[in-house]
């Protein structure tokens, strides 16, 4: 994919864009996606590791990218936590920063607006459609082939496999999920090519992911049929 410059948190933020109504669309959960893409791009990089379940960060390390290193910062200075406890633990933040940074980089444009004509407001616009539509392209071919596994880089791997597991419906369908179900195993595995002991913490990343967005439609689906 030809985005050297952009992390994976700020990629797969632009892969739930709707390049049609000019919005995110199909991703309810996309803060825990952010997030879990964030935390797979740091492992990748052999800035956090798993030890005994646990995600521990090389102490003082930074690597330039504001939201990467916002989480660096939060590991470091929080109690310590699994995967799952990191893919929830104030992932918003981890949203709005890399939203902030896309707006900074020229990807989204921003509009002052009130609502209800009272409160001020921010409204986000996508300014390079182009640039999201091939990587909704790319993203898709990776998923689908067919270029084997093997050849897949390991970054658009974990790109790929967080997208669909944090269920971006816009780019991903549960089709989509169900019939590659066998090629996402094997992409998430490609995620850990980095290292020897990468694909098993992508691959606990990856179950973390599913249980953090299956609990909050859990919660959603409570509190509709309670209301």
């Amino acid at each position: 994919m030809p985005y050297g410059s952009l992390s994976l948190p700020t990629r797969i933020f632009l892969l739930a864009w709707d390049t049609g109504r000019d919005r995110i669309a199909g991703a309810p959960d996309l803060q825990y996606a952010v997030r879990a893409c964030a935390l797979a791009e740091l492992a990748q990089r052999g800035l956090l590791s798993d030890v005994d379940g646990i995600v521990t960060p090389v102490f003082g390390a930074r690597t330039g990218d504001p939201a990467l290193d916002g989480v660096l910062e939060l590991v470091e200075e929080s109690r310590p936590r699994k995967w799952r406890g990191w893919i929830t633990h104030k992932s918003r933040h981890t949203l709005d920063s890399v939203r902030d940074q896309l707006a900074s980089d020229g990807y989204l444009r921003t509009e002052r607006t009130r609502i209800l004509g009272i409160f001020p407001s921010q409204r986000y616009e996508l300014e390079r459609a182009g640039y999201v539509e091939v990587l909704h392209a790319e993203a898709l071919a990776v998923l689908r082939g067919p270029v084997p596994v093997s050849e897949v880089p390991a970054g658009d791997a974990a790109l790929v496999v967080c997208a669909a597991t944090g269920k971006l419906r816009g780019i991903i369908s549960g089709k989509d999920r169900r019939q590659y179900a066998e090629r996402l195993e094997a992409l998430t595995d490609r995620s850990g090519a980095p290292a020897p002991e990468l694909p098993e913490v992508m691959r606990t990343l990856r179950k973390a992911l599913s249980s953090a967005v299956s609990a909050a439609e859990a919660a959603r689906s409570g509190g509709s049929g309670g209301g």
